[in-house]
């Protein structure tokens, strides 16, 4: 796995959350043609977006990339301890993936070099 300065470059849907990826790649058909993301069309449509995996006790931040066929985990970071610890003051401690808040994802473009 590469570190996220490897993926500076790439197209983040900073927009994507685990429930719309689902929707999209999963339960094909699901999604409107007048939504946000459009209806996947082929194995060629892809996104690349982050989460935030928390069913352990350290939470981190996971840079994903799915299409209709699989998902594959290019980045993977541990959140700083003071950031995990409110993110998981704000879910109530409950187990899950979950798309990254405003801090979080102000952290990664800075931890991807977006805001130098």
């Amino acid at each position: 796995m590469g570190s996220l300065r490897d993926y500076k470059h790439i197209d983040i849907d900073w927009n994507m959350t685990p429930e719309d990826a689902v929707t999209m790649y999963l339960e094909w058909g699901n999604n409107s043609w007048h939504a946000e993301h459009q209806p996947v069309r082929s194995k060629a449509d892809y996104s690349t977006y982050f989460v935030v995996y928390a069913w352990d006790d350290n939470p981190r931040a996971i840079l994903v990339r799915r299409n209709s066929e699989e998902a594959r985990e290019l980045a993977e970071v541990e959140l700083p301890d003071e950031l995990a610890k409110r993110f998981l003051d704000e879910i109530g401690h409950l187990k899950g993936v979950y798309a990254p808040n405003a801090e979080i994802r102000a952290w990664l473009e800075a931890e991807m070099g977006h805001l130098q």
